[in-house]
Formats: C-alpha cells, structure tokens, sequence
C-alpha cells in the first residue's frame, strides 16, 4: 500500500500512533454525542415516571373532610341550668283536731279549688263539748245577774252608813270574778265551735290533689306529720334551677335593664322543649359549696307537662348577638396558640386560620375575629391535617331521620 494515502496518526506530543485508521477519528464525536442522547433520553423516561408515581400517591393520600362556609346570623345566647319543678303552691292538708275520720270527699287526682270539702272527722265529742260549755255559761251569767243585783244594794245600804264599806267592795269583786269565768265560757265555747269548722277540711288552695294519705275510720291526730293528702297548684308552675356565680352579671344587667327573660324547659336528655316561660326572680345569697346562685322562673302549664319535683334543663335566653360569624363547633381545633380552623384554599389544600371563639350556642360557636363570611373551614377529618394538606371535600352522612329527606343540607334550629 502506498502510504501517502494513510497519514500517520499523531499523539498528544505529536508521536505516530500506528495501526489504526484515520477514518476513527472523525467517528468518535459521534458515538459519544449518540451516547449522551441515549442517557439523556433515559433520565427524562426515568423523571416522568417518579413524578408520575409521586403525583398519584399524592392524589391517593388527599385527605377526605367535610367542610361549611362561614354564616352571618343572629345568635341567641342561651345559659344552662339545672333545675327542678316546683309547685307555685304546695300544702299539706293536715288535720288541726283529732278525731275519727269519717269521709274523704275527694278523688285521687282531682282537681279542686278554693273552699271545696276534702274530708270530714267526726264532730259528735265536739257537739257534746259544746252543749257542756254552753251550759256552764248559762250557770255563770245567771251568777252574775245575782251577783250584780246584791252589789246595787250593797251601795245603797253603804251610802245610808247601814254596811261596811268593806262588804260592799268585796261583792264588787264577786261581780267581776263571775265576769271573768263569763268570758272564760265564751271562749270555751268559740273554740268548740272552732273545733267543729275543723271538722270539715276544706282546700285552702286551687290546684290538683295527690294520692290519698288517710283512709276513712282511721283516728287522725294533729301529731301526723304526713298529712291526708297533699295539694300543689300546676298551672302555672315554677322551676327552681341554679347558673354559676360568673354568670349573675349578664341576668342582672338585664333585669336592671326592665328585660324579661324567656327560659326554656327541656327534658332530661334536653331534646324535647317540654315548656316555655319567663324568669320570675333569683335569689338574694350564692351558695359557698357549690358557687351557684338559685333562680326561679314561671311556666304555664296547661298541658300538664311539668310535673312536680321533675327533673328539667333550663336555657335562659339572656341576649341576642346582632349579625355574627357563625361557624360549627366542630370545626374550631386547638393548639398551644389558641384555637383555629383550617380553611380551605382554591387550590384544594388547606390553611392554618388562627381566631377567636366566642360564645357556644347549640351545634354552633360565634367567631369574634378571624374569619370573613362566605370562607369554607373543615368540620370533619381535621385530625390528621396540617398547614397546606391536600383534600378531598366529601358530603356529610345524614342521620338516619333524614337519608329519605330531599333536602340532604344540613339545617340548623335554634330552640
């Protein structure tokens, strides 16, 4: 081979490489540019399918929430209380006398009214201790009259100097001790005849009469404590129930003020408004064991639905906030900064919203500052969120009373 056509191939220091061809060189830039691209192309493969896998992880691990948009309303404040019914009236229908009873003239479970015979006791010793005190007076008025006749001439004898004044002084006693023992069987005898009104037991009060205590041919004396029966006045009805010493200012500023306040009777599960009525007054001391104050308040009860010594839950409704920001309770969280809620972006992630809580009325808590109308916060499945969190925004599971309903919404009702 002619070797003018093969030029030696040189090295870094100009030397002759021998035994490759010329045409290598031009190559390699090309299979190296190739190998670049091949590796290049990979990476992109490579990076496409880790975003792709980390973005659906993402999308699998989005929290599921529920959520509600914040609300302007008007709030009313309500403050909680035990309480139990008390009667209006209540009396105990004991006998003053002791005597045989002899009829009981009522009906378990009547109602009755003022001056309406209950029972009767017999009367028959009283009659005979009347006709004994009548007698007694006749035989000392008659005494009198004599006693008064010989005094008159006692003084004329006296002032013709024929007696001793003595003997007139003393028969002018006479005359006013058989005045005293007249009187004394008068009221003898007003009180027998006392004693014969008590005889018949009236009510002395309008209202319903309990179960009988007494049955009729029982001897009753005044030293029964239970009584024949007992009678409480119904309608209307009061409610003696307790509130905490913190809150006595917010219902005095409001009695001051000439406000009547609307109490609310619920059952002892407070679900079911048993009777609505107003506050009538409270009490004057708190209690030092228990740091409650006492109030009473009335309730009309014509129903029948308060019964006497019932367990009840009052709500006093003692004002009304005017167009606040209303959110569910169960949205607010709370942390060692306070309370807040998450709220929830456009982006559908969720933000750390710190605010302000004030009162609690029902399901519902008002937001002093911290939230504007209209901003959607979590209500469930906020234990698990953090700041910038992605969910899923699922409707709520309506309670079995409504999965018929139509209106699947959530409403609200205030008592």
């Amino acid at each position: 081979m002619d070797a003018a056509k093969f030029p030696p191939d040189l090295g870094k220091e100009g030397t002759i490489t021998k035994g490759k061809p010329w045409q290598l060189r031009h190559q390699r830039p090309k299979v190296f540019w190739g190998i670049v691209i091949l590796i290049l192309c990979l990476l992109a493969v490579i990076i496409y399918r880790i975003r792709s896998t980390s973005g659906g992880e993402q999308a699998s691990q989005a929290k599921r929430v529920t959520v509600a948009a914040a609300r302007v309303e008007d709030v009313p404040v309500y403050l909680s209380g035990l309480g139990a019914v008390t009667p209006t009236y209540s009396v105990t229908v004991r006998t003053q006398i002791n005597g045989q009873l002899l009829r009981v003239l009522f009906k378990e479970g009547q109602l009755v009214k003022t001056g309406d015979l209950l029972v009767e006791i017999d009367p028959r010793p009283y009659l005979a201790q009347l006709t004994q005190y009548q007698g007694q007076l006749a035989r000392d008025q008659a005494l009198l009259a004599n006693a008064r006749i010989d005094l008159k001439r006692y003084q004329i004898l006296w002032k013709e100097d024929s007696i001793a004044e003595q003997t007139m002084a003393t028969q002018a006693a006479l005359v006013e001790q058989y005045l005293g023992v007249v009187k004394l069987d008068q009221g003898l005898i007003e009180s027998t005849m006392l004693n014969l009104t008590y005889c018949k037991i009236t009510s002395p009060i309008n209202g319903r009469v309990g179960l009988r205590l007494v049955d009729p041919g029982n001897y009753v004396q005044t030293s029964n404590t239970n009584g024949l029966a007992i009678i409480n006045t119904l309608d209307p009805i009061t409610v003696i129930f307790t509130l905490p010493e913190d809150n006595i200012s917010e219902v005095t500023n409001q009695l001051r003020a000439g406000k009547t306040l609307t109490a609310l009777a619920y059952d002892r599960a407070q679900t079911t408004l048993l009777a609505t009525g107003t506050l009538l007054t409270i009490d004057n001391q708190i209690d030092p064991t228990t740091g409650t104050i006492k109030l009473r308040a009335t309730f009309n009860n014509k129903d029948n639905r308060l019964f006497a010594n019932q367990f009840v839950n009052i709500r006093l409704l003692v004002t009304t906030l005017r167009h606040a920001i209303v959110v569910p309770t169960a949205a607010i969280q709370y942390s060692l900064k306070g309370p807040f809620v998450y709220q929830l972006e456009a982006n559908g992630t969720v933000s750390v919203k710190p605010i302000v809580a004030g009162k609690v009325t029902g399901q519902d808590s008002v937001i002093t500052s911290g939230l504007l109308p209209g901003q959607t916060v979590v209500t469930g499945g906020a234990d698990k969120l953090f700041d910038g969190a992605l969910v899923t925004v699922v409707q709520p599971t309506p309670p079995p009373a409504l999965a018929d309903s139509k209106n699947s919404s959530l409403a609200r009702v205030d008592p």
